[in-house]
């Protein structure tokens, strides 16, 4: 009889301590949600992380107060892929159409998909999404001056106001519950990515018109005076100013938040900077010393120090999660002629990593990773590794199902700063190319087919050889022990291959595009 009593309560014991382990938020009232998503920002670009040349008080206000991950990564080195990770918790690389997206394609999304939104919308959330999409929109022959029915609502946003793509592709509008906002019908937009419209000016034909001058693929139709990728007519009182964009967010960032009902909401938040073209407010200009990429990089940081203010007037910022992060690493000659590089000085974007956007060297997904809760999160620092795509399952934590099936893992204990044990292993992706990271060490595979080992002045992380590195050692990795330790690079890629198959052997095709 006592065994049996023995047994019992073991396992009552047992029951609660599973039960106590998935609701890391066990909350009478549960918390906003917000994600600030940077583009393009690499892990030296903040002065929490080691930047010297250039400051940003807000992002680091989030830092300090806050838990600051240093083996924080993106699932990708491209914006697109991150992105789709990001709201659907899997990996791009399983599925084939999550690259870098033109302005016209369509949803990448599945509608049957679950999403973060589309988790939170159904536990009692208000969603919305403000800022950068880049997800794709309609079915893939969108009609710009009609409502648009494929989009950010169809997959869990209540409310959105966003650009479809980057600032460099048209359509160059803003697009609210989709609809082009501030569209006159009697101007009609069209859009063409193969050839131009008749009397349209372009980079090319116009070059008098252009107050910044692009490559050639940047050099397409002329809005505000930059060259765009893809072609563009119609629209003009719809077209947005460059210069206005961090502000015009900013507002609908700031109304959304001050409308706020009784429900807990959640807001992604897609900045655009410092994506090209780099075109600060004039209240930046010259804020700092690297031009137009470290002034927007202040701008940035300027808006999410608005936002905290905001949260902190309305008495909400002890009831919201932030998670701030980047989509990919960062790039400096990307298709404009905007002194990034002629003015860098010693400022290093990438921080002590190698590569950046495009690469699969650390510097391409590893970026600055933060999460603050005022008086939930102590701060501090986590060595943990711990990948974006794990926000959808931690987050389910505060739903009625957990999500436990896909490639996201349940962090949020991590992400609060409750324990400091992270992922075991994750696959990284560049330009649809993987590898591997497993505890402290990185495999690189080599791959068949044309080789790119530059693109944009940027090492891609691509060689005929295995590249095994062991990054506590040699963050920077310098050195590369695939011949020195065969035993080690063998058991990596038999992990590796456990979780992608031969897929990795299939990618020979590269696009920067």
């Amino acid at each position: 009889m006592k065994n049996f009593l023995a047994i019992i309560t073991f396992l009552l014991f047992s029951a609660c301590n599973h039960v106590e382990n998935n609701t890391s938020l066990n909350l009478k009232q549960k918390p906003n949600i917000i994600f600030i998503y940077l583009d393009d920002l690499g892990y030296g670009d903040v002065s929490s992380y080691g930047a010297t040349e250039l400051s940003t008080p807000n992002i680091d206000f989030l830092a300090n107060n806050g838990l600051k991950f240093t083996n924080g990564y993106a699932t990708s080195a491209t914006c697109t892929p991150s992105r789709y990770a990001l709201l659907t918790g899997q990996y791009p690389w399983r599925n084939r159409n999550a690259k870098i997206l033109p302005g016209t394609a369509p949803l990448l999304i599945d509608t049957t998909q679950i999403t973060i939104p589309k988790l939170l919308r159904d536990n009692g959330y208000q969603t919305a999404v403000i800022g950068k999409w880049h997800l794709g929109l309609g079915s893939g022959n969108v009609d710009w001056n009609t409502s648009i029915s494929l989009g950010p609502n169809e997959v869990g946003f209540d409310y959105s106001f966003i650009m479809a793509a980057t600032q460099d592709r048209v359509p160059t509008v803003y697009i609210q519950n989709g609809n082009v906002y501030n569209h006159d019908i009697k101007d009609p937009i069209e859009i063409n990515y193969k050839k131009n419209f008749v009397g349209e000016p372009t980079g090319e034909n116009s070059p008098h018109l252009l107050k910044m001058k692009g490559d050639s693929q940047h050099n397409r139709t002329i809005v505000n005076g930059v060259p765009r990728i893809g072609h563009m007519k119609g629209g003009q009182a719809a077209r947005w100013v460059d210069e206005d964009m961090a502000d015009v967010f900013l507002e609908e960032v700031q109304t959304y938040v001050l409308n706020k009902s009784d429900q807990p909401f959640f807001l992604y938040y897609g900045l655009q900077q410092p994506h090209v073209p780099r075109i600060p407010h004039p209240r930046f200009v010259g804020a700092t010393s690297m031009g137009p990429r470290g002034d927007v990089i202040a701008e940035a940081d300027w808006c999410i120090g608005e936002l905290i203010k905001t949260l902190e007037d309305q008495g909400l910022l002890e009831n919201t999660l932030i998670f701030l992060s980047s989509d990919n690493g960062p790039v400096l000659d990307d298709g404009y002629e905007d002194d990034a590089i002629t003015r860098l000085g010693s400022h290093s974007p990438t921080g002590n990593l190698r590569g950046g956007k495009y690469s699969l060297y650390e510097a391409g997904t590893r970026v600055p990773f933060i999460t603050y809760w005022k008086g939930s999160i102590k701060p501090g620092k986590s060595n943990a590794i711990i990948s974006q795509v794990d926000w959808l399952s931690s987050l389910s934590t505060i739903t009625d199902s957990i999500i436990t099936n896909l490639d996201s893992e349940n962090h949020m204990d991590l992400l609060l700063g409750k324990v400091k044990e992270g992922r075991s292993d994750l696959v990284l992706e560049a330009t649809s190319r993987t590898a591997y990271r497993r505890g402290d060490w990185v495999l690189i595979p080599p791959y068949p087919g044309p080789k790119m080992f530059m693109t944009k002045g940027i090492e891609t992380g691509n060689g005929e050889k295995f590249q095994l590195y062991n990054l506590v050692d040699d963050a920077s990795q310098q050195n590369n022990l695939a011949e020195k330790m065969p035993e080690k690079r063998d058991e990596m890629m038999a992990s590796f291959e456990a979780i992608v198959g031969d897929t990795y052997k299939n990618t020979s095709k590269l696009s920067f595009d």
